[in-house]
């Protein structure tokens, strides 16, 4: 094999590899191409998970609002029964007290 028929082999080689690797891509690109419609959905799904995120943002918000208000109400309730119980157990002693007096005052006539 001469000089000439060598680079002639080695273009034809390079060519076919060439026309093989351009017809890959095609092939490739033709079979992943994706259309429109399927865009649009894409685009129609990223919206909704957005939407989606919000809302639950302002659930776990309003739900953190809600469980502070609820325990601020509840600490109030206690504070408020253990007036109460403080109350109602002052109000038995002197109960018990005026009992024992008007027993005292009874047994002394």
């Amino acid at each position: 094999m001469n000089r000439t028929e060598f680079i002639a082999v080695t273009a034809i080689i390079l060519f076919v590899a060439f026309a093989l690797g351009w017809f890959a891509h095609w092939l490739v690109h033709r079979f992943v191409r994706i259309g429109q419609s399927d865009m649009d959905e894409l685009d129609r799904m990223a919206q909704a998970l957005h939407e989606a995120e919000e809302q639950r943002d302002q659930a776990v918000a309003y739900f953190q609002n809600r469980e502070a208000e609820l325990t601020n109400q509840m600490a109030q309730l206690e504070a408020e029964l253990e007036a109460a119980m403080d109350g109602l157990r002052d109000a038995r002693r002197e109960a018990e007290e005026l009992r024992a007096y008007v027993e005292r005052m009874h047994q002394g006539q």
